[in-house]
């Protein structure tokens, strides 16, 4: 369901209102599933047995009225027991006449004459997963306790020798240990303070025997039989599980370390966050990640994001399917109990935790439907287990980390249910705790941590490491060797690339996977050197998102253009999903540059598919060392040392150049001109140091050095020439792109076409060209790196027409007059998406519904829309070709 047929419906909608059907029709608007809908008018499902309300579990609560003053009633409604029990997303109150809605997540408003309900299609967008942005920020308490626990770190280093890593070991078991008994002294585990007071009551305020003292009671924290122990420590529970087996002595203190440690012991630690606090915690042992505490945490959106289309979403689907059916019910419960979820680069564990909390609420919700459907129904305990939960992680400590705060995880649920139910599983003693191995998730075979059995059903998720090949370390070489042997051109490929071969390899038809990645490996020539090798698995692209920025609640957001890719075996039966800002697409397949469209991998191209292009070149390349390419300044200088050199200088353009309006010049001699050139003594010195430079260089530079005075290469038009950056940002809507003449000289830096018809500037300018560009491209930073072979010559365009040609070229000449109304901008405040001028806006885009109608008379709805149509015109295109044209 994208926004376009939301609008459709919601504009069907208000043409013939009427009161009886009205709350349905808006549900059915957005996408809920017809079998809910009929529940609910059947009473099945409404939460509500008032006359003229309607409540559906967490999306909606609904009344109507023709007496109340619809403002009071939604303000009584908001506060109702029914809105905290039943947790709706949309509060809605109308007349008929008037519509008042609350959104409870966000606190938005709408007020509004019912009518007009189809202009706010945004509105209730949730309900089709249409989420509006939303930003969560840190707790201060997860800060300030992982600042605490930094501190408490450090002083610890300063009074003990950690020579060995199992010293390091140690120490990092130990900070787990001294974290779970902060967490367990104000969360009902221990008893109040008891942690903290005893620390405080039973030792020396200089430190001395803080060391022993924390040693006698990890043993009896470990010990279920505690007669044998004195009554400060006995009143300690047995707490098990593992994390106090281990015998690990505890490092000395200093009066100013057991001082901290009390501080410490005094925050609320009921407030924390184990899936925060975890990556931010990651960050006491490993100083160089401090000033960016908590910078690489997944925000839970983008959790979310990973495991409601790899799991969850279908999960609860099934609930609201069967939501009045209780064998089903119970099925779904034990569907639960089955369920694997393994991060092969769990960091700290916040996608296992975040992922643990969502299937125990849901089996909260499942418990609560049964004794709501049944008679007798039995006490309901949790079955789920932290030992469905595997991991693997590289880092000692996050990986100590992660177990514990998936501990801390169960215990907060199980409070929670205990509230719900008025029971619970007990937390103590600890149960076994998630399957996190400490280990190289490149190196292990992945079966080994999280085995294939035949019942099982296993998602695999996470935010694997991303390093681009110019990141890459020795270590990123050695592994990409490892993991793609015997397979061919590989050692450019993102260091993530890993994760997504491991996965295909690992997936088969009860096994799904879905990463957090950077777009990367969807564009440009990764996606010739990765997904084939994926491909050829038997695997393919179940769900993906749209590139998005990277957020999270942390002070210092990651800047990384991202996606999220979900993989499945050919085999699976599952809707095959696109999710592009806020609108969801249920497509046929989604090839490898995230679009809907047939598996095409897009190979660079000598020549353009489109045979009526003309060729696309690099400029003229310098290799001169600098000494024939002048700044302004120093141009202007040479000109003030000896007039006689403006004859052989000519302004020079580069993308830079050419995007920030930058004045730079070059000396440009001909054969011909050359002896009179050289009577100039600026222009001699500074040939002659070319010629050394040359000398000196390459071999293709020494070739080059009987001719000092002139570029490499030598390029020009008769008339003009066309510009096109190879470097653009990738936030702007179209490529910056330009016309010169003849007397100016474009650089390697740029591509070129001399003197090509008015008309390919509009379609090189096109939205629908920047959208090829973006999808096939590679990147250079945020950058679209733009070349011929790769983004020109395999831009599919149809045979013009003439009139389409003129047409194009009428509004190439708009959008040239507009900008020349702005001549005092660059090109780079003129295509500033939030700073257009909305002439140049307007001209663009009735350049771009020219060129579009040479594709095909019907608009397009969506970017997305457009992309597809271009991948199966260009798939047509070259099939034709390698057909010799008989197609």
């Amino acid at each position: 369901m994208n926004i376009a047929q939301i609008e459709k419906n919601l504009s069907e909608l208000v043409k013939n209102i009427s009161p009886q059907e009205f709350v349905y029709d808006l549900l059915l608007a957005y996408g809920t599933p017809k079998t809910t809908v009929t529940l609910l008018k059947k009473g099945n499902r409404n939460l509500s047995k008032k006359g003229g309300q309607i409540i559906l579990k967490r999306k909606l609560f609904f009344q109507e009225t023709q007496e109340q003053d619809l403002h009071s009633l939604i303000d009584s409604l908001k506060n109702d027991d029914a809105t905290h029990r039943h947790d709706p997303r949309f509060i809605v109150v109308t007349d008929y006449k008037t519509l008042l809605a609350i959104d409870t997540k966000t606190d938005d408003t709408l007020d509004i004459k019912i009518e007009e309900l189809n202009k706010h299609p945004f509105f209730f967008g949730p309900w089709a997963k249409i989420e509006k942005n939303t930003h969560y920020n840190e707790q201060e308490a997860d800060v300030k306790a992982a600042e605490k626990m930094a501190k408490i770190y450090d002083e610890i280093l300063q009074g003990n020798a950690f020579e060995t890593k199992e010293d390091l070991h140690g120490l990092n078991i130990f900070l787990s240990r001294l974290l779970f008994c902060f967490f367990a002294e104000d969360t009902g585990i221990f008893k109040d303070n008891a942690f903290t007071n005893a620390i405080s009551s039973h030792t020396q305020e200089d430190g001395s025997d803080l060391d022993d003292y924390l040693n006698k009671l990890f043993e009896v924290l470990n010990t279920a039989d505690h007669s044998n122990y004195p009554d400060y420590l006995s009143k300690f529970p047995y707490v098990n599980g593992g994390l106090f087996g281990d015998r690990y002595f505890a490092p000395k203190f200093s009066r100013k370390a057991r001082r901290m440690i009390i501080e410490c012991g005094e925050l609320d630690w009921a407030t924390i966050n184990p899936d925060i606090f975890g990556s931010m915690f990651q960050a006491v042992v490993h100083k160089d990640q401090r000033s960016s505490m908590g910078q690489h945490y997944t925000s839970v959106p983008n959790i979310m994001k990973v495991i409601e289309p790899l799991f969850l979403n279908e999960l609860r689907e099934e609930f609201d399917k069967h939501y009045d059916n209780q064998k089903k019910l119970e099925q779904l419960l034990a569907r639960l109990e089955k369920l694997r979820i393994f991060d092969p680069a769990c960091g700290s564990g916040n996608f296992l935790i975040i992922a643990y909390k969502e299937i125990r609420e849901l089996e909260m919700e499942i418990f609560q439907r049964i004794q709501e459907i049944t008679d007798n129904p039995s006490l309901p305990f949790s079955r789920i287990q932290l030992s469905q939960f595997y991991g693997i992680e590289l880092d000692d400590f996050a990986h100590e980390v992660a177990i514990l705060s998936l501990w801390l995880a169960e215990h907060q649920m199980n409070v929670k249910f205990e509230e719900v139910f008025g029971q619970t599983n007990p937390t103590l003693p600890l149960k076994e705790g998630g399957n996190i191995v400490c280990g190289n998730a490149t190196r292990i075979p992945w079966e080994d941590v999280c085995p294939k059995d035949t019942d099982a059903e296993i998602y695999v998720l996470g935010n694997p490491p991303y390093a681009g090949q110019k990141n890459h370390t020795d270590d990123h070489r050695g592994d990409l060797d490892y993991v793609f042997t015997g397979q061919p051109n590989y050692k450019k490929l993102d260091y993530i690339s890993c994760w997504f071969y491991l996965a295909a390899r690992y997936i088969n038809n009860s096994i799904r996977s879905g990463f957090v990645t950077t777009n990367s490996i969807c564009q440009g020539t990764q996606v010739d050197m990765l997904w084939p090798k994926i491909l050829s698995q038997d695997v393919e692209i179940c769900f993906c998102y749209s590139a998005f920025k990277w957020s999270n609640n942390a002070k210092h957001n990651a800047g990384v253009t991202c996606t999220i890719i979900g993989l499945m075996h050919k085999s699976c039966n599952y809707q095959k999903r696109i999710y592009d800002n806020g609108t969801i697409s249920t497509v046929q397949n989604i090839n490898p540059y995230l679009v809907s469209g047939p598996n095409l991998i897009i190979s660079k191209q000598s020549k353009p598919i489109s045979k009526f292009f003309p060729k696309m070149i690099l400029g003229n390349q310098p290799r001169e060392g600098g000494y024939l390419m002048l700044t302004s300044d120093e141009a202007k200088s040479l000109r003030h040392q000896n007039p006689r050199v403006d004859s052989y200088l000519k302004r020079l353009f580069g993308a830079n150049e050419f995007i920030n309006s930058i004045e730079r010049w070059c000396i440009w001699i001909t054969e011909k001109e050359l002896n009179d050139a050289l009577n100039i003594p600026e222009i001699a010195e500074r040939v002659e140091k070319v010629r050394l430079k040359r000398v000196d260089g390459n071999s293709v530079e020494r070739s080059f050095a009987n001719v000092p005075y002139r570029f490499v290469t030598i390029k020009q038009p008769k008339e003009y020439q066309f510009l096109i950056p190879i470097v653009s940002s990738e936030n702007r809507e179209y490529i910056p792109v330009g016309f010169l003449d003849k007397n100016n000289i474009v650089t390697s830096k740029a591509s070129v076409i001399f003197d090509c018809p008015i008309f390919i500037f509009g379609l090189i300018a096109s939205k629908s060209h920047m959208l090829w560009v973006k999808a096939v491209s590679g990147r250079l930073g945020t950058g679209i790196s733009y070349s011929a072979e790769m983004c020109y010559n395999t831009f599919p365009v149809p045979d013009l027409t003439e009139k389409q040609k003129e047409t194009i070229t009428t509004h190439v000449y708009n959008v040239l007059e507009e900008r020349e109304k702005h001549s005092e901008k660059t090109m780079a405040e003129l295509y500033d998406p939030d700073k257009m001028p909305d002439g140049l806006r307007e001209a663009h885009h009735h350049l771009d519904l020219a060129v579009e109608r040479c594709y095909r008379s019907k608009p397009f709805t969506s970017d997305e829309e457009r992309l597809e149509y271009l991948f199966k015109l260009y798939e047509d295109m070259t099939a034709k070709e390698k057909s010799g044209g008989l197609l």
